[in-house]
């Protein structure tokens, strides 16, 4: 049994996906791209603050899906430029406390709309 979880404080889907799945004690969050879900605009400043954006985007899919940051467990992060690493693991830091998630982190030849920086996250609903 699986649940779709949808809000309109994070970015609609651009394609044929939903924002997230919870199935059974696990939620899975799509990649989250720096969309701004009140303007549609994409936030592209510094990679600084696409992390930022892409930070929140999760962070609101979390929340409609009852959950925070402590209860993700993995995470994937897919850069353009391995060069953005420090500035990015900076940001994605700063929204973790106490035990980090397991992850992994990729450059990529590209990414949706030509943005910098997409993470996705398993969460657990324990």
């Amino acid at each position: 049994m699986s649940n779709i979880i949808n809000t309109q404080n994070a970015p609609a889907p651009i394609g044929p996906y939903s924002q997230a799945v919870a199935a059974g004690n696990m939620v899975f969050v799509s990649g989250q791209i720096p969309a701004n879900p009140a303007t549609g605009e994409l936030v592209m400043d510094t990679i600084e603050a696409q992390t930022t954006q892409v930070m929140e985007n999760l962070k609101a899919i979390l929340t409609a899906a009852g959950l925070d940051f402590s209860a993700v467990v993995k995470t994937s992060i897919f850069l353009k430029d391995m060069g953005t690493f420090t500035q990015v693991n900076e940001v994605y830091g700063s929204y973790f406390t106490g035990n980090f998630p397991a992850r992994e982190t990729v450059q990529v030849a590209a990414l949706p709309k030509n943005v910098d920086v997409e993470i996705s996250v398993i969460a657990y609903k324990g």
